[in-house]
């Protein structure tokens, strides 16, 4: 990253990986906009990192799952003069999609998907102009698979991750830099707020935010790789996701939603 970095806009700046985001970029300079629905949380996010790293935070209280307010936050991207974008803004279900509410899934195909891309519109041009910037996609593992109950998340980080690989090649050479992070389980908000099982997972599985982001911004700094996986086990068990035939994948997704309903 530069001496004298610009700002950095991280979404759902005030918990988990992207308030770690919000750490350990302005540790390193950056001035921050932070970008999340809870008015208190987010002010009390800013006004902390503003005292404990001596850089300005603002606060921008927006959902990112309406396009208005997509629309809202990309004008003060276009105006910001970012030096990162981090598109972190998520959460996941553990609903089967027959019985799922319909507005919350398509809240979720806006906010994973559609939001990433309005941001990355109004920051570009600038990054671009300026030959210098970079753009953090936070994924997911599950994104390289499919679950029941979850088949939405997974779409659209699969989606996420897809979409940064094909951004990442157009701007070769253009001094902008894209990953999309994948990270596996990480003790944050996001399992506690879905009731997910997954929180019994064995412990050896679990990441700590922190280790998520430095894996990220270590992985920027050096330019590679576009898909960054935190983790020698992530990365092995994703390798073997990816060389499994679908069809075999659709087995195994068949016998644990036959596992979910005994």
């Amino acid at each position: 990253m530069s001496t004298h970095p610009g700002p950095a806009l991280v979404t759902g700046a005030t918990a988990g990986i992207g308030r770690e985001f919000c750490d350990q970029l302005a540790a390193r300079g950056h001035d921050l906009l932070l970008v999340a629905r809870d008015r208190t949380r987010l002010e009390a996010a800013a006004l902390e990192l503003a005292a404990t790293h001596r850089v300005s935070a603002e606060p921008l209280v927006a959902d990112l799952a309406r396009e208005d307010e997509m629309l809202r936050v990309g004008e003060r991207v276009r105006a910001a003069e970012l030096a990162v974008l981090v598109n972190n803004a998520g959460f996941g279900t553990t609903e089967y999609l027959a019985h799922a509410d319909p507005d919350r899934q398509a809240d979720m195909v806006r906010l994973h998907a559609l939001a990433p891309v309005r941001l990355a519109l109004a920051a570009l041009p600038g990054m671009l102009e300026r030959r210098t910037g970079a753009v953090v996609n936070v994924s997911s593992v599950a994104g390289f698979a499919y679950s029941p109950g979850s088949v939405t998340y997974c779409a659209t980080k699969a989606f996420l991750t897809v979409w940064s690989e094909g951004l990442a090649a157009e701007l070769r050479g253009s001094g902008v830099r894209v990953q999309a992070l994948c990270p596996g389980l990480t003790h944050t908000e996001f399992h506690q707020r879905m009731g997910d099982r997954r929180r019994q997972a064995p412990a050896y599985l679990w990441l700590s935010a922190r280790e998520v982001v430095t894996a990220s911004l270590r992985a920027l700094d050096r330019g590679r790789p576009t898909v960054c996986i935190p983790s020698a086990r992530y990365r092995l068990l994703t390798g073997l996701v990816r060389a499994t035939p679908r069809p075999l994948l659709g087995r195994l997704a068949a016998l644990r939603r036959r596992l979910d309903v005994t």
